[in-house]
Protein backbone atom coordinates (compact mmCIF):
# COMPACT_ATOMS: atom_id res chain seq x y z
CA UNK A 1 0.00 0.00 0.00
CA UNK A 2 1.47 3.36 -1.00
CA UNK A 3 0.58 6.69 0.50
CA UNK A 4 0.51 9.48 -2.03
CA UNK A 5 -1.55 11.93 0.02
CA UNK A 6 0.98 12.41 2.83
CA UNK A 7 2.41 15.96 2.79
CA UNK A 8 6.17 16.33 2.82
CA UNK A 9 7.74 19.42 4.35
CA UNK A 10 10.59 20.77 2.25
CA UNK A 11 12.69 23.82 3.21
CA UNK A 12 12.07 26.89 1.06
CA UNK A 13 14.46 27.28 -1.85
CA UNK A 14 14.50 23.55 -2.53
CA UNK A 15 12.60 21.38 -4.96
CA UNK A 16 11.46 17.88 -3.97
CA UNK A 17 12.75 15.21 -6.32
CA UNK A 18 11.31 11.74 -5.76
CA UNK A 19 13.65 8.88 -6.65
CA UNK A 20 10.80 6.36 -7.07
CA UNK A 21 7.05 6.60 -6.61
CA UNK A 22 7.37 4.90 -3.21
CA UNK A 23 10.50 6.73 -1.99
CA UNK A 24 10.60 9.82 0.18
CA UNK A 25 11.34 12.96 -1.83
CA UNK A 26 14.91 14.21 -1.67
CA UNK A 27 15.42 17.98 -1.39
CA UNK A 28 17.61 19.57 -4.08
CA UNK A 29 18.69 23.24 -4.02
CA UNK A 30 16.77 25.28 -6.55
CA UNK A 31 18.94 25.78 -9.61
CA UNK A 32 17.47 29.03 -10.97
CA UNK A 33 18.16 31.16 -7.85
CA UNK A 34 21.73 29.83 -7.67
CA UNK A 35 22.35 30.61 -11.34
CA UNK A 36 20.85 34.09 -10.91
CA UNK A 37 23.08 34.76 -7.87
CA UNK A 38 26.18 33.56 -9.74
CA UNK A 39 25.30 35.69 -12.79
CA UNK A 40 24.88 38.71 -10.52
CA UNK A 41 28.28 38.01 -8.93
CA UNK A 42 29.89 37.63 -12.36
CA UNK A 43 28.44 40.97 -13.51
CA UNK A 44 29.67 42.72 -10.37
CA UNK A 45 33.07 41.01 -10.61
CA UNK A 46 33.41 42.05 -14.26
CA UNK A 47 32.42 45.64 -13.56
CA UNK A 48 34.91 45.94 -10.70
CA UNK A 49 37.59 44.28 -12.84
CA UNK A 50 36.97 46.69 -15.73
CA UNK A 51 37.11 49.69 -13.38
CA UNK A 52 40.36 48.43 -11.85
CA UNK A 53 41.83 47.87 -15.31
CA UNK A 54 41.13 51.54 -16.09
CA UNK A 55 42.60 52.56 -12.70
CA UNK A 56 45.71 50.46 -13.40
CA UNK A 57 46.19 52.11 -16.79
CA UNK A 58 45.49 55.59 -15.41
CA UNK A 59 47.84 55.32 -12.44
CA UNK A 60 50.57 53.80 -14.63
CA UNK A 61 50.36 56.55 -17.24
CA UNK A 62 50.07 59.28 -14.59
CA UNK A 63 53.21 58.01 -12.85
CA UNK A 64 55.08 57.72 -16.15
CA UNK A 65 54.08 61.27 -17.12
CA UNK A 66 55.01 62.81 -13.75
CA UNK A 67 57.23 61.26 -11.06
CA UNK A 68 58.50 58.09 -12.80
CA UNK A 69 59.26 59.00 -16.43
CA UNK A 70 62.23 56.62 -16.54
CA UNK A 71 60.76 53.85 -14.38
CA UNK A 72 58.23 51.80 -16.33
CA UNK A 73 58.63 48.70 -14.16
CA UNK A 74 58.29 50.60 -10.87
CA UNK A 75 55.30 52.50 -12.25
CA UNK A 76 53.65 49.23 -13.29
CA UNK A 77 54.23 47.68 -9.87
CA UNK A 78 52.73 50.71 -8.11
CA UNK A 79 49.74 50.85 -10.48
CA UNK A 80 49.10 47.11 -10.10
CA UNK A 81 49.24 47.33 -6.30
CA UNK A 82 46.80 50.27 -6.28
CA UNK A 83 44.40 48.51 -8.68
CA UNK A 84 44.62 45.24 -6.72
CA UNK A 85 43.86 46.99 -3.42
CA UNK A 86 40.83 48.68 -4.95
CA UNK A 87 39.70 45.38 -6.51
CA UNK A 88 39.94 43.68 -3.11
CA UNK A 89 37.88 46.39 -1.44
CA UNK A 90 35.31 46.35 -4.26
CA UNK A 91 34.95 42.58 -4.40
CA UNK A 92 34.87 42.32 -0.62
CA UNK A 93 32.18 44.96 -0.18
CA UNK A 94 30.10 44.39 -3.34
CA UNK A 95 30.59 41.12 -5.22
CA UNK A 96 31.16 38.76 -2.29
CA UNK A 97 29.53 40.90 0.43
CA UNK A 98 27.27 38.07 1.63
CA UNK A 99 30.20 35.66 1.93
CA UNK A 100 32.80 37.81 3.65
CA UNK A 101 33.82 37.21 7.21
CA UNK A 102 34.31 39.81 9.89
CA UNK A 103 37.17 40.21 12.30
CA UNK A 104 40.73 41.38 11.95
CA UNK A 105 42.20 37.90 11.53
CA UNK A 106 39.69 36.90 8.83
CA UNK A 107 40.17 40.20 6.99
CA UNK A 108 43.95 39.69 7.00
CA UNK A 109 43.48 36.11 5.80
CA UNK A 110 41.23 37.29 2.96
CA UNK A 111 43.68 40.02 2.00
CA UNK A 112 46.60 37.60 1.86
CA UNK A 113 44.64 35.00 -0.11
CA UNK A 114 43.44 37.74 -2.47
CA UNK A 115 47.05 38.83 -3.10
CA UNK A 116 48.23 35.24 -3.66
CA UNK A 117 45.29 34.59 -6.01
CA UNK A 118 46.18 37.70 -8.02
CA UNK A 119 49.83 36.66 -8.28
CA UNK A 120 48.73 33.24 -9.58
CA UNK A 121 46.33 34.94 -12.03
CA UNK A 122 49.21 37.11 -13.26
CA UNK A 123 51.32 33.96 -13.57
CA UNK A 124 48.65 32.38 -15.77
CA UNK A 125 48.72 35.38 -18.12
CA UNK A 126 52.53 35.38 -18.13
CA UNK A 127 52.58 31.63 -18.84
CA UNK A 128 50.28 32.11 -21.85
CA UNK A 129 52.61 34.83 -23.14
CA UNK A 130 55.68 32.65 -22.50
CA UNK A 131 54.22 29.65 -24.36
CA UNK A 132 53.12 31.79 -27.30
CA UNK A 133 56.34 33.79 -27.57
CA UNK A 134 59.07 31.29 -26.68
CA UNK A 135 57.56 27.85 -27.28
CA UNK A 136 55.32 28.45 -30.28
CA UNK A 137 57.49 31.22 -31.76
CA UNK A 138 54.75 33.86 -32.20
CA UNK A 139 56.91 36.93 -31.55
CA UNK A 140 54.96 39.81 -33.06
CA UNK A 141 53.48 42.53 -30.86
CA UNK A 142 50.00 41.43 -31.90
CA UNK A 143 50.69 37.81 -30.95
CA UNK A 144 52.11 38.91 -27.59
CA UNK A 145 49.01 41.00 -26.89
CA UNK A 146 46.63 38.22 -27.93
CA UNK A 147 48.45 35.69 -25.74
CA UNK A 148 49.10 37.85 -22.68
CA UNK A 149 46.23 40.34 -22.70
CA UNK A 150 43.67 38.16 -24.50
CA UNK A 151 43.95 34.48 -23.69
CA UNK A 152 46.00 35.03 -20.52
CA UNK A 153 43.68 37.72 -19.19
CA UNK A 154 40.58 35.58 -19.78
CA UNK A 155 42.08 32.46 -18.19
CA UNK A 156 43.56 34.44 -15.28
CA UNK A 157 40.25 36.20 -14.67
CA UNK A 158 38.31 32.93 -14.72
CA UNK A 159 40.78 31.49 -12.22
CA UNK A 160 40.45 34.56 -9.98
CA UNK A 161 36.65 34.41 -9.92
CA UNK A 162 36.60 30.73 -9.00
CA UNK A 163 39.35 31.18 -6.39
CA UNK A 164 37.67 34.24 -4.85
CA UNK A 165 34.38 32.36 -4.60
CA UNK A 166 35.85 29.07 -3.32
CA UNK A 167 38.78 30.23 -1.18
CA UNK A 168 39.10 33.95 -0.51
CA UNK A 169 35.54 35.02 0.29
CA UNK A 170 34.29 31.62 1.39
CA UNK A 171 31.29 31.86 3.65
CA UNK A 172 31.47 30.35 7.10
CA UNK A 173 28.34 28.42 6.06
CA UNK A 174 30.42 26.66 3.40
CA UNK A 175 32.55 24.92 5.99
CA UNK A 176 31.55 21.46 7.21
CA UNK A 177 29.39 21.60 10.35
CA UNK A 178 31.86 19.54 12.40
CA UNK A 179 34.87 21.84 11.93
CA UNK A 180 35.77 24.21 14.73
CA UNK A 181 38.26 26.34 12.78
Amino acid sequence: MTRTDTPVLVPSGTVPVPTTPDATPVARPALVPRLFATAKQLASFGTIGAACFVIDLGVYNLLRATVMPDGPIAAKIVSAVVATAIAWLGNRSITFRAQRRSGRRETLREGLLFAVTNVIGLGIAAACLFVSHYVLGFTSTLADNVAGNGVGLVLGTAFRFVAYKALVFRSTDARPKGSAA
